[in-house]
């Protein structure tokens, strides 16, 4: 095809009227819980999309018109309109879509090698994703890179490959950007669209100039621009350590409240109510492919200047012995109910990282599945009513009766809806036995029910409770 836009060479205001009038196309590298949900924005912006995949069966449904992600319904609509409408197609063909495109967006996954001494980085996906556009890049193109990196990525690892492979220049003849996703599983679309402004960091005025105009059109919310893309990179993962610092924090705190017998909700809504303290909700954990990861890129990044990022190191130890923490007071509830571990029943409500969504993830329910089983716990039944893929050994079950009955000890791992204001006496009905222990680790229970001191309760900062 002949391209017919150049876009380091029109004025912000050209961009945007371009794009609005469908003459930008745009290629999304990534179709999952990023990319999918960015190649929606696109097209709703104005833009033909072409959404590249790995697999042929994602790219199948996605022209057959239907949307593979379950965690993001608001998807479903727009995907089939302009699959329909000939404005949305899916390929396994990286290279012809850069070729086709005026804008790239890569959205495919950074992380960590989670099992590795370390963590070590692992970039190996954008770095394939990179050189594949590499060979499809064409003057007057801009390349937006979206997914979470370690600081200096872009300039360091993007620029100097993508002229290597494509033979061109950054400014002088293409763009180059970093802009990060900002989102949360199960409102993604609403995230870009609708809820923050959109971050931008350009290698240079040219870059930064049409990042800006293109998202102003996406981003209701409007366009920060940074000075440069490592600053933008840095900005997303200080929002990750933010939160994971905090968790940390109310982590620490829960086992204090814990230890002194008060409920850890009592305090932090007092304390919240002072404008400058924002305690955030302790849990079994921190999971997904965002939170656990981000402090890494930063460590990594902060180690080759030889700088010890000793509070970003530290909540990433509080927050990944969590589950430890967790199947210690499940093996306390058993002393308490005179159980044996080998021979105790357990059931585990919530196997997804996150309420509301089936998304597991790094979902700490996974360790603390591997902690039960070291203390000799393996008789193990998990309850989730929205994960459909079962990545244990253990039996997955949507029905709570069949979960609960005849389970000594019912830990809550996800605060999905369905466990939120659950009565323990209700469990107890459901597990036909005498006496049973809760350990609640999303304070998801009403624990001051009195079933007549049939049931041990305890929380992750919350006091021993006999019920």
């Amino acid at each position: 095809m002949i391209r017919m836009v150049n876009l380091l060479e029109l004025s912000e205001n050209e961009i945007k009227a371009k794009l609005r009038k469908g003459e930008v196309r745009v290629a999304v590298f990534g179709l999952g819980h990023v990319g999918l949900p960015l190649a929606c924005a696109w097209l709703k912006a104005g833009a033909y999309v072409i959404g590249v995949a790995k697999t042929e069966r994602k790219v199948s449904l996605i022209n057959e018109g239907i949307n593979p992600l379950k965690d993001e319904p608001t998807l479903t609509p727009i995907v089939e309109k302009y699959v329909r409408e000939g404005k949305f197609k899916a390929t396994t063909d990286g290279v012809g879509a850069a070729k086709e495109a005026d804008v790239i967006i890569i959205a495919t996954p950074t992380s960590v090698k989670w099992n590795e001494p370390g963590k070590p980085l692992d970039l190996s996906i954008l770095r394939e994703v990179l050189e594949t556009v590499g060979k499809g890049l064409s003057r007057g193109n801009i390349v937006i890179i979206e997914p979470t990196v370690p600081p200096g990525t872009t300039l360091n690892i993007a620029k100097p490959l993508l002229e290597r492979i494509s033979g061109l220049k950054v400014e002088e003849d293409f763009g180059l950007a970093y802009s990060p996703e900002r989102i949360m599983t199960g409102h993604a679309f609403q995230d870009i669209v609708e809820n923050y402004p959109k971050i931008i960091g350009g290698v240079g005025p040219k870059s930064s100039k049409v990042a800006k105009a293109l998202y102003e059109v996406v981003a209701k919310k409007g366009v920060i621009v940074l000075s440069s893309p490592t600053a933008a990179e840095l900005e997303k993962v200080a929002e990750g350590i933010y939160r994971d610092v905090n968790i940390a924090l109310a982590n620490e705190l829960a086992k204090l409240s814990h230890i002194l017998g008060i409920d850890f909700d009592e305090v932090r809504y007092a304390a919240n109510s002072q404008p400058y303290c924002h305690l955030h909700k302790p849990g079994v954990g921190v999971g997904g492919y965002c939170i656990p990861i981000y402090p890494y890129f930063a460590l990594h990044t902060a180690s080759r200047f030889n700088l010890e990022l000793q509070l970003t190191r530290l909540g990433r130890i509080i927050n990944e012995h969590m589950p430890e923490y967790v199947a210690n007071l499940a093996l306390e509830a058993l002393a308490k109910l005179n159980i044996r571990a080998d021979k105790a029943k357990v059931a585990i409500l919530g196997l997804a990282f996150r309420g509301n969504i089936g998304d597991t993830r790094l979902t700490p329910t996974l360790d603390l599945i591997r902690f039960l089983e070291s203390y000799g716990i393996t008789d193990i039944i998990i309850h989730d009513p929205h994960v459909e893929n079962n990545p244990t050994k253990y039996p997955l079950v949507k029905n709570l009766e069949e979960a609960v009955k005849g389970r000594h000890v019912v830990i809550v791992a996800t605060d999905h809806n369905e466990y939120k204001g659950l009565k323990p006496s209700k469990i107890l009905q459901l597990s036909k036995l005498k006496r049973i222990a809760i350990v609640d680790g999303r304070h998801a229970i009403d624990f001051r029910e009195n079933v007549g001191g049939r049931v041990v309760y305890v929380g992750v900062g919350r006091p021993w409770t006999i019920l």
